[in-house]
């Protein structure tokens, strides 16, 4: 991996780890919804930079981002680094075996499946163990997760579209 690539990760590392920070501040209306606005960087990593890459920044967003907010280790963390391994591993899947196939909202819309059923599953066995509580929440987990899926998808999409013709600006001049 040249230099260049490497101060390339590091800065969306960074970018991933703010956002992660930032979000914890936006209100929700459910106490324990997040938007996953990070995950745009993992999904824009992983389209430019590969599967290696995105599972990097993914695992340092994580770890970065529960030391600033104060979660590293706890139930919290848990359940972020079991989503955002499934997450990455699911999309890196996918987007290797069937590429061009999805698009960015396509493999959001995977991703946030795969980092819901990460935390469903890791919250049963860890943390609540009750069948029936679990029944009730996973259809406004999953539900909640395809909102916020599509739109990080969209957004991503919108980025990747404006770098390439920002890219294609300083080839052309």
């Amino acid at each position: 991996m040249q230099q260049r690539d490497k101060l390339t990760l590091a800065m969306l590392s960074a970018f991933a780890v703010a956002i992660t920070g930032f979000e914890r501040f936006i209100p929700t209306p459910v106490p324990w919804l997040r938007f996953g606005l990070a995950n745009i960087i993992i999904l824009i990593t992983l389209i430019l930079y590969g599967f290696k890459a995105a599972f990097t920044v993914s695992l340092i967003r994580v770890i970065g981002g529960s030391i600033i907010t104060g979660t590293f280790l706890g139930p919290a963390f848990v359940l972020s680094f079991s989503g955002s391994v499934l997450s990455v591993l699911s999309m890196g899947a996918l987007y290797k075996v069937m590429p061009g196939v999805f698009s960015p909202i396509g493999l959001s819309l995977i991703g946030a499946l795969f980092h819901n059923l990460g935390q469903i599953i890791s919250a049963y066995f860890l943390f609540i163990q009750n069948l029936r509580a679990m029944l009730i929440i996973t259809p406004i987990i999953l539900f909640l997760g395809t909102l916020t899926g599509a739109a990080n998808g969209i957004v991503t999409a919108v980025v990747l579209e404006r770098l390439k013709k920002s890219q294609n600006n300083v080839h052309n001049t």
